[in-house]
């Protein structure tokens, strides 16, 4: 099911060891996709697993190739689609994961800085538009269609307290989202998002060290934003990385033909509207 033999994939922000880039990356290419996948070089993050996902989805009999670059600088863009391009020879999925680590932008608005505020601008909103053109622009000139997947969040649909620069960010993507449907409906390229609801993976230890208080451990508040979680689930459960990538490859496929501009919670039923 959801069969992508043949298809050629680009998948930013997918070197987290445990991170849903990864997992998606993994998925198409199990469903039979090339894939190019994206991260910061390892000098400039300390996520340096994009070595090893590649070596993972050869490992699958698929070919990939890995891309260091900044989704947010034009120009190094520019150079990372030209790349795979020169690989591949065509780009038919693209999914937009890059996102700015949890950390200093978590708190209250009346004491969240402007760099803190304006990076996570820039990698989730203008990362998404740059790859978003870029992507587009290639679909076009090839001429048949497309699939474009962005990454926003259940926060992305209700914002939460000390969330704001982030909540801001993934409302812009489900909007640059629907506003590019539209767009590119007459020329057979689909655009959605997935709204991830918290989903296991390290993202969560960013996110737990950020918004812990003084008097509790780290990993005490992760274990309680676990527990919260489950508690506020339909399905009792927290999401897994595999749960984001099975929506991505279903959005990807052919099933999906009919589905664009939409926005998929994959939360567990935590949120439905």
């Amino acid at each position: 099911m959801y069969e992508l033999e043949g298809k050629i994939a680009f998948v930013t922000g997918a070197a987290g060891r445990k991170g849903i880039g990864r997992a998606i990356a993994l998925r198409l290419a199990e469903k039979g996709a090339s894939v190019a996948v994206n991260d910061l070089r390892p000098t400039e993050s300390r996520r340096q697993g994009l070595q090893e996902v590649l070596s993972e989805i050869e490992g699958l009999g698929a070919r990939c190739l890995a891309v260091y670059g900044d989704v947010a600088d034009s120009a190094e863009v520019e150079r990372m689609f030209a790349q795979a391009l020169s690989q591949f020879g065509r780009l038919d999925i693209m999914v937009n994961n890059a996102a700015a680590p949890s950390g200093p932008d978590r708190g209250p608005l009346v004491d969240l800085k402007e760099e803190h505020f304006d990076l996570v601008q820039r990698v989730n909103v203008r990362g998404t538009f740059l790859c978003c053109r870029a992507a587009a622009r290639q679909m076009l000139a090839q001429g048949d269609g497309g699939r474009i997947i962005n990454i926003s969040s259940v926060i992305g649909k209700h914002g939460v307290a000390l969330y704001a620069a982030y909540a801001a960010s993934k409302f812009a993507i489900r909007g640059l989202t629907q506003s590019l449907a539209h767009e590119l409906g007459p020329d057979n390229i689909t655009v959605n998002a997935i709204c991830p609801g918290l989903t296991e993976s390290e993202r969560v230890d960013d996110l737990a060290h950020a918004l812990h208080p003084s008097n509790v451990a780290t990993s005490v508040y992760r274990r309680e934003i676990f527990e919260r979680a489950i508690r506020e689930s339909s399905l009792k459960r927290v999401g897994k990385t595999s749960d984001i990538a099975d929506a991505a490859a279903f959005l990807a496929s052919d099933y999906a033909s009919y589905i664009t501009g939409q926005s998929l919670v994959v939360d567990g039923g935590h949120i439905m509207d």
